[in-house]
This record gives structure tokens, C-alpha cells and sequence, in this order.
């Protein structure tokens, strides 16, 4: 069975050590967790957790099946290709007085943001799908790329559902496949 990039939303208590379990049972399977965004919901006391994984249809129904066994897991929902992802990328760019302007008009290209500037280098801000993010980096390749940082995938479903809804705390829910 081949092996697909899959991302799952899981809504977890917001306490200590989760993502360290969370992490460590896809360890132990020998899954790598190819992106990782962690961050606060609407709620105080739930966090959410975007992970994107290489894992093929069985070992996806397993991981899951472990997840929910852990008590802090609330609810783990298997994201669409057609959600809505985004990434974060900081990147330094190598800019001489000669290859400045270009660069600016890849920045402008791309709607990005300039957030630094040096005597040597442009530091760029851009949020976008890995797409963009990726045809970003090919057209700055060529300056000279001096550093870069980026966000692992954040993502919703698209329309009014939400990961919450109806999630209360205490509350398990079974897996879903948001569409």
C-alpha cells in the first residue's frame, strides 16, 4: 500500500507533556512527522495540533486508534487536500545594490513582505501554501538564500464546521473525515 502525505487536526487538552506522547507514538511506528504547528484555540484550555505525516490508508487507521486512546486527545479529523493550509516562512536573501531591485519586484510578485533590510541582504515574510511558499524559494535561490526559517502547516476545514463544535471538555468524539 503506497503512502500519502496525510494532515490531521487534533484537539487536545492544553496540558504539559501531550505533544511529547503525541510525537513519541508516531516515533515508535517509525513515522516521521514531516510538518508540526502547534498553537491555542478559541478556547483556553484546547490546543490544536497540525501534523502532516507519510502514512498509507491501515497505518492511518492505527495511529488514530492509538491517538484516541490517549485521555488529553479530544478529536482527530483527517483534513482535505481542498482545506485551507498555510505556512509561515522568514528568509534572507542576499541583495547587493545591483540585485536589490529584483529582488523587490519577487517580494511584490509574490505579495510578500520585506521586514528587514541590510546593507547585504532583504529579510521576506511569506504566508501561503507549500506551493508558494516552495515557487518562492526556487525564484531566490539564485541570489543566494543566507537563512531561512519555516512554520510547519496550519490548517482549517473549509465552511462553517469546526473542530470544537460540539467538543466540549470530557467529551471524546469518534474520528471524521472533514470533506
Amino acid at each position: 500500500m503506497s503512502t500519502a502525505p496525510r494532515t490531521l487536526s487534533v484537539l487536545v487538552l492544553n496540558q504539559p507533556g501531550v505533544l511529547t506522547r503525541i510525537a513519541a507514538l508516531f516515533s515508535r511506528r517509525g513515522y516521521n512527522i514531516e510538518s508540526l504547528a502547534v498553537g491555542p484555540t478559541e478556547h483556553a484550555d484546547l490546543s490544536r495540533i497540525t501534523l502532516v505525516a507519510n502514512v498509507d490508508d491501515t497505518s492511518l487507521e492505527q495511529l488514530t486508534k492509538q491517538l484516541n486512546k490517549l485521555v488529553e486527545v479530544l478529536k482527530i479529523v483527517e483534513l482535505e487536500d481542498k482545506s485551507v493550509r498555510r505556512e509561515l516562512l522568514l528568509v534572507k536573501v542576499r541583495a547587493t545594490p545591483e540585485t536589490r531591485s529584483q529582488v523587490l519586484e519577487i517580494v511584490q510578485l509574490f505579495r510578500c513582505k520585506t521586514v528587514d533590510v541590510a546593507n547585504d541582504s532583504i529579510t521576506i515574510e511569506a504566508t501561503g501554501g507549500s506551493d508558494k511558499v516552495d515557487a518562492l524559494l526556487r525564484m531566490l535561490e539564485s541570489y543566494g538564500i543566507k537563512e531561512l526559517v519555516q512554520s510547519g502547516v496550519v490548517a482549517l476545514s473549509r465552511g462553517s464546521r469546526s473542530l470544537s463544535d460540539r467538543t466540549s471538555r470530557g467529551e471524546r468524539s469518534r474520528p471524521i473525515r472533514i470533506v
